[in-house]
Parts: structure tokens; C-alpha cells; sequence
């Protein structure tokens, strides 16, 4: 609970985020096109809302039963087959270093990402993949120009996505994909023109307005067609006419759920004719850690992929699968199709159940909290990174260097090699775990470390969702679940009561600090993440 001290200090906070976006050098936060000269247009249709209700807020977990069989208790979102959430989650162990391991392939796909030292400087991810399988992809773009920067939000909202309604029922389930590239225009109750604008490469798109009627217009190419509209849900629906081309708001406070949901029309699409898709591969691949003891033994049956590891550490780690070791290209990739007879295989082995279910999903904040649109992660002057967050999709913008000695600290959005989309997380978790130099024989060795995140422990976290930063607890003690059935489930966060702490729905990174690291306000909607080491490590 937030004292009356502390709530000034976060509306100020609030007021100085506004003022500022968009100032930034580092990460344009520019996405508002600057407004054209007004235009004449042609007399748009008469404004006549249809109402409609709204979904039921998310609220889901922490138990199995408090999930229904279609939705992922990784992400608290609906998968397009349920039958995968039978099958345990495949552990990939990705590199990060050397530089030409990025842009990884696959990381979008996964709905935990764990990020953590290997020492000098270095991190690697663990990519926890369940519930749906990586898959290279073309992906369906408009004639325009994807819009590369997060928006820049500077006064009340308007937009939200453009998206493939891959079933074609006009509802937007939600694992069907976005829309890039589509052009929308945003025009006044008389029609004349204000604002020009792109859809990013997950389809959101969105414009700064006043309170008043707008209309927006979607420029879709010929081998799009809109969707039926008004199916179901406001916020799940499509809203574009399909002949207009249009969709009307009656604006009065943030409104992002006008949404156009696209399919395939009987024109060829040329941008994608003769262009083969990217390889059907994973990764790449390089060794395993000591960190994964413990997250394999609170992911029950998953099968850990690795390339190898040092000789010392080797036997006592989880092993399922064996990839070759290539260092010059960061590591070795794995075929899409291996990774799906591996889980298979993996699925066949396993006896007794297994569950996922461990936190609460909901698209509600906690309360509380402070202004949090920035993440800036420094690890090495030449391991550097940033979350932006975006407020259209709610979620924060991977940013990464490139680790040359003239570039650090200059950061780029990352990518998904597999489809070339921005990649993107609703919830960042920053956990501190104590760590220490591991000894082999009663000698320490440097470049291996051994972090605790073992069953019954627990310790400090920050969360960070929905632009607002949380001071929360990791844990991994037996609740009354784990009592009764004698099931390890994954960690799972609390507050300082003890009560579950809600992630948002959607996916989650998680970097493992040690206690003595730093998470810094900057008192201007920024936090700095500082990594340090345990003694003795390289």
C-alpha cells in the first residue's frame, strides 16, 4: 500500500513520462506521424454504434483446476491445439554470445525465457517451449512500411491491432498472428484527414487524439479482405466494415480494442512470390549450466536440449538430447521437426502427471507500483540491453547491442530469425538468486556458476507489467497443492503476504540477478538493472 508521500511522488512521475516520450536518442519512441495539412474527404457514413458487451477479464490459476483445458498456464492464453499441453515442455538452451548467434530463432514462441551468467560478461537464455511449436514464417504484410518504433503515447489512445483471422469466424483468438505493414488513416467527424500511420510487425497500430468521433480507415492490398464484423465480443471482434473499409469511435478516454481481423482474398499476394521461408530450425544451441538442475526439477518430465557441457558438471545435468557443439556460429541449430520427435518421445517415456499450473494470470495490475516504460539491462559494457514498453500491445519491446567496442551500448530491436517479428513480453522479472563459483574436487572453477533456485526457496523479485514496476517475491515452497499431490510446479510470485502476485497474460522473461545486483529508478519513468557477479567469478 502506497503511502500519500509516495502516490505525489508516482504522479509526478507519471506527469514527467508524458512530457517526456519520445525524447529518448537511444530508442525512438516516435510512432505518431506528424499531422498531415487537413483534407476534404469524402462525406463519411453516419456514425451509429452497435453495443456490444465485453469478454470477462482474465483471471486464472494458480491451480489446474482454475484453468480451462485450452489456455496455457504458462502464458494465460488460449492455444490452437490443447492436446500440446499434454506434452512436457522442451528446454532449449540458446546463445546469446558470440554475436552472430542473434537474431535467435524461435524465442517468440516460447512463453518463459529465462536469461542468466555465464561469466565474462556473457548471459545465455533457456527457452521454455509448451503448448505450441516454433514454425518459420512469411508473414502476411500490408503494402506500407512495418512501423519499427514502440508508440509514444502523449495523450488519450486510439487503435489496437490488425490481425490474420486465420479460422476466419471474425472472433480473434489468441494465438492468431498480427498484421504488419497496413496502412490506417484517422480522419474527424467532418472527414478531413488528421493522422497517417503503420501497423508494427504484430499488427498494432495507434493514434494520439483529443476526446471526440473519429473515423479510421484501413488501406488493405488486394490479396487481404476484411473479416465479418461485429462477431461476439467488442474486444474480440472485428470492426471494420468490409465494403467502407472503415471502423467509427466515439472516443472519450483510451479506446484500444478497434480492431480488423484480415483474411486471404482470391488475389495473389506478390510480396511473397518466390521467397522461401526461413529455415525450419531452432536456436542455435550451445551448453548446458548448473542453472538447469533446478528449473528441470520444478518443470517435472520436461527434456532439456543442449550442446554439450563441461566435462566437470556434465553427468549431474538433466539430459534429453545432445546437439553438436559449433562456437564459430554461436552454437548448432535444431530441425523444428527433431524438436517435435524429441517432445513426442519425450511425451511416450514419461509416466505419473505433471502441471504447469502454479501463478495467477490476470489482465488486471496490482495496485500500486511505480511508472515503468524503460528497462535498461547492463550486464558487460559489451552485454547490454532494454524492455521499451509499448502501451498499444501492453507489453515491452526487446532492445539488444551488438557488442562491437565502437557500438555498446547502442541498442537495436530484436527480432525472431524464424518470422521477423519484434519480440515482445508482457512481463519482465528481474529475480535475485544467490549464486556462487562452483568447485569441482575442492577447487573453485571461474567460469561456472552455481545459482540457487532450488525447491523450498525463495527470495526478492521485480516485476514489471503494464508500464509500472512491482517489488514482488519468487518462490518455491510447497503450498497445499504440492502437499497433497507431492507435484513440483514452477516458481511462482507472491507479495510480501505471501499472496499471489498476478502476471499479465502473454509471455515472461526472466533474468536472474544475484542480491547483491542493482534495479535503479531514474526517476523518470526509467529503471536501470545492474548485473553483478558473484565473488571469484570470471
Amino acid at each position: 500500500m502506497q503511502t500519500r508521500k509516495e502516490k505525489i511522488i508516482s504522479l509526478f512521475l507519471v506527469l514527467i513520462f508524458l512530457a517526456s516520450c519520445g525524447t529518448q536518442e537511444l530508442l525512438p519512441g516516435a510512432s505518431e506521424t506528424p499531422k498531415a495539412a487537413p483534407t476534404a474527404g469524402a462525406p463519411l457514413p453516419t456514425f451509429t454504434p452497435t453495443p456490444q458487451g465485453f469478454s470477462t477479464p482474465i483471471l486464472y490459476g494458480p491451480n489446474p483446476d482454475a484453468f480451462p483445458a485450452n489456455v496455457n498456464p504458462l502464458t494465460g492464453l488460449q492455444v490452437k491445439d490443447p492436446d500440446l499441453l499434454r506434452t512436457p515442455a522442451m528446454m532449449l538452451s540458446i546463445s546469446h554470445f558470440p554475436v552472430a548467434a542473434r537474431p535467435q530463432a524461435g524465442l517468440s514462441f516460447a512463453p518463459w525465457i529465462f536469461e542468466f551468467s555465464i561469466t565474462e560478461g556473457a548471459t545465455r537464455f533457456l527457452g521454455v517451449f509448451y503448448g505450441e511449436f516454433p514454425e518459420p514464417e512469411i508473414p502476411i504484410a500490408g503494402d506500407c512500411a512495418v512501423r519499427r518504433d514502440p508508440f509514444a503515447q502523449t495523450s488519450t489512445l486510439l487503435g489496437n491491432r490488425i490481425w490474420w483471422d486465420e479460422n476466419a469466424n471474425g472472433i480473434q483468438e489468441d494465438y492468431e498472428k498480427g498484421i504488419g505493414g497496413i496502412c490506417v488513416n484517422l480522419y474527424d467527424a467532418a472527414g478531413q484527414l488528421l493522422q497517417e500511420t503503420t501497423s508494427d510487425s504484430n499488427g498494432y497500430y495507434g493514434f494520439n487524439v483529443e476526446p471526440g468521433m473519429y473515423t479510421v480507415e484501413y488501406k488493405i492490398p488486394a490479396w487481404l479482405k476484411f473479416t465479418e464484423k461485429n462477431i461476439g465480443n467488442e474486444d474480440k471482434d472485428s470492426d471494420a466494415d468490409p465494403l467502407a473499409r472503415r471502423a467509427e469511435a466515439d472516443v472519450q478516454s483510451t479506446l484500444l480494442y478497434l480492431d480488423a481481423g484480415l483474411v486471404l482474398s482470391e488475389e495473389t499476394n506478390p510480396s511473397v512470390n518466390g521467397v522461401a521461408p526461413p529455415p525450419a530450425e531452432v536456436g542455435p544451441i550451445r551448453s548446458g549450466r548448473l542453472l538447469y538442475i533446478d528449473i528441470h526439477n520444478f518443470f517435472p518430465n520436461s527434456c532439456f536440449v543442449f550442446a554439450s557441457a563441461s566435462p566437470q558438471i556434465l553427468p549431474t545435468l538433466p539430459q534429453c538430447y545432445l546437439v553438436p557443439h559449433d562456437e564459430a556460429s554461436g552454437g548448432a541449430m535444431i530441425a523444428i521437426q527433431k524438436l517435435k520427435d524429441l517432445a513426442e518421445e519425450n511425451r511416450e517415456s514419461r509416466s505419473g502427471n505433471f502441471t504447469y499450473a502454479s501463478n495467477v494470470f490476470s489482465e488486471t495490475p496490482p495496485a500500486g507500483g511505480w511508472v515503468a516504460n524503460r528497462i535498461d539491462v547492463y550486464v558487460a559494457y559489451r552485454n547490454q540491453s532494454a524492455f521499451v514498453y509499448d502501451p498499444l500491445s501492453g507489453s515491452y519491446w526487446r532492445y539488444v547491442d551488438d557488442t562491437t567496442q565502437e557500438n555498446a551500448g547502442v541498442l537495436h530491436a530484436e527480432i525472431d530469425r524464424l518470422n521477423g517479428r519484434q519480440l515482445q513480453f508482457e512481463n519482465i522479472i528481474v529475480l535475485e538468486v544467490e549464486q556462487e563459483v562452483f568447485e569441482y574436487q575442492g577447487q573453485p572453477i571461474p567460469a561456472l556458476l552455481d545459482a540457487y533456485l532450488e525447491l523450498g526457496g525463495g527470495g526478492f523479485a521485480t516485476l514489471f507489467r503494464d508500464g509500472m514496476k512491482y517489488d514482488i517475491r519468487w518462490s518455491l515452497e510447497a503450498r497445499e497443492y504440492e502437499q497433497e499431490t507431492g507435484q513440483a510446479r514452477p516458481i511462482y510470485f507472491t507479495d510480501a503476504d505471501g499472496n499471489p502476485v498476478p502476471l499479465k497474460p502473454g509471455q515472461t522473461w526472466l533474468f536472474v540477478s544475484t542480491p547483491y545486483s542493482f534495479v535503479t529508478n531514474q526517476m523518470d519513468g526509467s529503471w536501470n538493472v545492474r548485473f553483478i557477479p558473484p565473488e571469484g567469478s570470471k
